[in-house]
């Protein structure tokens, strides 16, 4: 695509194109494979101009445009081009502000007050105090199972209040230390006061709406005004398909110019040919199991602790994610703020695994095992453990599921799935998935004494008895959770040769990870 062609000439790249792709590229994908490394030029220095199309995996027909429902890492990208949140995850996980220029709390952590910087929607608006409060009430309303709730429900909504224009005080039922990790909650998005339907959104984010097929296509235009500073893209438009291959194929045949989420396999295959750029966005891929703790056979403790012992996780990494991760212990967030790198590393053991069958008087078992090609490595990893337990006397079943709907899918259905995460704090994976009140808790996991701990840890302003109220959280999930996290891997996100401004240090979920006003097309 030439970098001089103006972006109101440029075809759009519609679904049947896109999709149709997937034979008509893998000839170019050869001869790119013949190229060489080197022959194909870098972005150069920044410039604007242009539209960048990005091809990510999506949620079909069902997509919307209301931020607050967001979950998918397509619906992430589209709402943060168009919206903003008070703070967002830095890339140390550490909360960053956004709309919210400072934040400060009372001694006792039961009040937290927030000066918000002088930013406008997309149709002059400014930003203010009550469109705060609007949006977190709609987040927070008795109805609603969107993603940011659980992290939002400390704030005592009726005690908070707008102090003026810029500043808002929020009131909460009860001392809460990272706070400002709520803020930064996927999902927890700023919306015009009242608004209620998002079929033209106006948000306050460095691109405004231009049009939306859902599961097809996304288009947005520069936003000049941009508090952060206006883009380097005339247009942003976000293409969805959930083949990796038509993905990484619309790359290669010019159609496409960012192909989020690939394998290590796909990745190494075209590192070394020069005509894509290969980002490795890093531990910000944890891939796991989620077994359902509430519904046999893993309502037994004995079944769950047999799968932490069946399942090899050296053979995975290697298998699965061709050596570029590492062994996972059954926790989230290896390398993170709190992570009990201190409890043993689990490995294979067989013999143990088949005596915990037998005391649970389930020996011989067989399970549906809930996998999908939503996201690369899922079908994978499932049929990898189904070989490995089959050693222990257990026979997977691996059904392969929807791809627009798996992730709603296994949220209710079934009793054993594959599962990843992108990147968070810890204290966000626990408030997000592991308490009763958890909106998307997709193991089960509801322990009130569970519940105490974690409140215990937001009381104090101790940062010693706060880590160490999370070692104790964490021995209880590694004891008896029902997360088998068994690696972790760089994000992979491949990008045309002349796309510039991808920052490599951002894991996925992130401030910085998809950060499409940052990006310039060279």
């Amino acid at each position: 695509m030439p970098s001089d062609q103006n972006a109101a000439d440029r075809p759009r790249l519609h679904r049947r194109g896109f999709l149709g792709l997937t034979a008509a590229a893998a000839a170019s994908a050869a001869l790119a494979g013949c190229a060489g490394a080197g022959s194909a030029p870098g972005p150069g220095a920044a410039r604007p101009g242009g539209r960048l199309r990005a091809a990510f995996p999506g949620g079909g027909a069902d997509e919307v445009l209301d931020p607050h429902a967001t979950d998918l890492y397509s619906e992430i990208a589209r709402a943060k081009a168009l919206f903003d949140k008070l703070a967002d995850y830095g890339s140390d996980m550490s909360p960053q502000p956004r709309l919210a220029e400072r934040w400060e709390s009372s001694a006792d952590l039961l009040t937290w007050r927030i000066t918000l910087r002088q930013a406008n929607f997309h149709d002059g608006r400014p930003v203010r105090a009550a469109d705060v409060l609007h949006s977190y009430e709609r987040i927070l309303r008795p109805d609603s199972t969107r993603r940011a709730k659980a992290s939002l429900s400390v704030i005592d909504l009726p005690g908070s209040r707008a102090v003026d224009d810029r500043t808002v005080e929020f009131r909460l039922k009860r001392p809460y230390a990272e706070f400002p990790n709520a803020l930064s909650t996927l999902g927890a998005y700023i919306v015009p006061e009242g608004a209620e339907n998002f079929d033209r959104p106006v948000g306050s984010g460095p691109f405004r709406f231009a049009s939306f097929e859902p599961g097809r296509s996304f288009l947005a235009t520069r936003n000049p005004d941009y508090w952060d500073g206006a883009p380097y893209l005339d247009e942003l438009e976000i293409l969805v398909s959930n083949d990796e291959a038509a993905r990484v194929n619309a790359l290669l045949g010019r159609q496409v110019e960012y192909a989020h989420d690939l394998t290590a396999t796909t990745a190494r295959t075209h590192e070394s040919t020069g005509q894509v750029a290969i980002h490795r966005l890093p531990k910000s891929n944890f891939h796991a199991l989620a077994m359902k703790v509430d519904r046999p056979p893993f309502d037994r403790l004995e079944v769950r602790q047999a799968f932490f012992h069946l399942i090899d996780r050296e053979e995975l990494v290697r298998s699965v994610l061709q050596g570029s991760g590492e062994v996972a212990n059954d926790l989230f967030g290896k390398g993170y703020q709190y992570y009990a790198d201190a409890l043993p590393q689990r490995h294979q053991d067989l013999d143990r695994a088949r005596a915990l069958f037998r005391q649970a008087g389930v020996e011989n078992l067989t399970l549906d095992l809930d996998t999908s090609d939503v996201s690369p490595g899922l079908r994978e990893a499932a049929l990898a453990i189904a070989d490995q337990a089959k050693k222990a006397g257990v026979t997977l079943n691996v059904k392969l599921g929807n791809k627009d709907t798996y992730w709603s899918d296994i949220s209710k259905q079934g009793v054993i799935a594959s599962y990843r995460s992108g990147a968070m704090p810890i204290e966000s994976h626990i408030s997000q998935r592991m308490l009763s009140t958890s909106t998307t808790n997709n193991t089960k996991w509801k322990r009130p004494e569970f519940d105490a701990l974690y409140q215990q840890a937001q009381s104090t302003p101790d940062n010693a008895r706060r880590a160490q109220l999370y070692l104790d959280m964490q021995r209880q999930l590694h004891d008896e959770g029902g997360f088998v996290w068994w690696g972790v891997s760089d994000w992979l996100v491949a990008t045309a040769t002349n796309v510039g401004g991808v920052d490599d240090r951002a894991p996925a979920n992130t401030l910085d990870w998809a950060r499409f006003d940052k990006v310039w097309l060279g």
